[in-house]
Parts: structure tokens; C-alpha cells; sequence
């Protein structure tokens, strides 16, 4: 049965592709150091890369969102839910 897959965080993934970007050191090297491939450091990167043009548009995401925005119409979902059934059981 082979190894199981390492899980990174999100903290680590940016400072890593930030000391990608900052190009003090090879790619070699940085893999050495946090012992990872450099493709994934690569891809890391690339990703940030990417992905930065998105922290300085003026617009919201979806994941700037409060967890009560979220759950507020889920609790309301249920609310009508539970009004149905009480419903229900007085007609049967």
C-alpha cells in the first residue's frame, strides 16, 4: 500500500510561492529546503501568479461572505420546514 499524500496549508503554500516569486533562491534550492518537487512549487507559484489580479479588484467574492450570511437562509429553510410539518400533522 503506497504512502499517503501530505496535506499543506494555505499559509504554507503562499509563503512558499512567495519565496518562488522573489527569486532569491532556484527553484532546487527552495525544494531542498521545504522538501517538496519543484513542480509543485512551480505550479504554487504560477498559481499566485494568477490568482493575484483577484486581491486588488474592487469587487466582493463569494468568500468574503460572514458565516451568518451563509446560514441565515438555511435557519430560515428550516423554520418553513418544521411550520409545514407541525401543518401536516394536524390534518392527519
Amino acid at each position: 500500500m503506497g504512502t499517503k499524500r501530505r496535506a499543506y496549508t494555505d499559509k504554507f503554500k503562499a509563503k512558499v510561492a512567495l519565496d518562488a516569486v522573489r527569486s532569491i533562491k532556484t527553484l532546487a534550492q527552495l525544494a531542498a529546503e521545504y522538501q517538496l518537487h519543484p513542480t509543485q512549487i512551480s505550479d504554487w507559484k504560477r498559481r499566485l501568479l494568477d490568482g493575484s489580479s483577484e486581491i486588488f479588484s474592487g469587487s466582493k467574492s463569494h468568500s468574503g461572505r460572514t458565516e451568518e450570511d451563509l446560514t441565515a437562509p438555511l435557519y430560515e429553510e428550516i423554520g418553513r420546514l418544521k411550520m409545514d410539518i407541525k401543518w401536516l400533522e394536524k390534518k392527519l
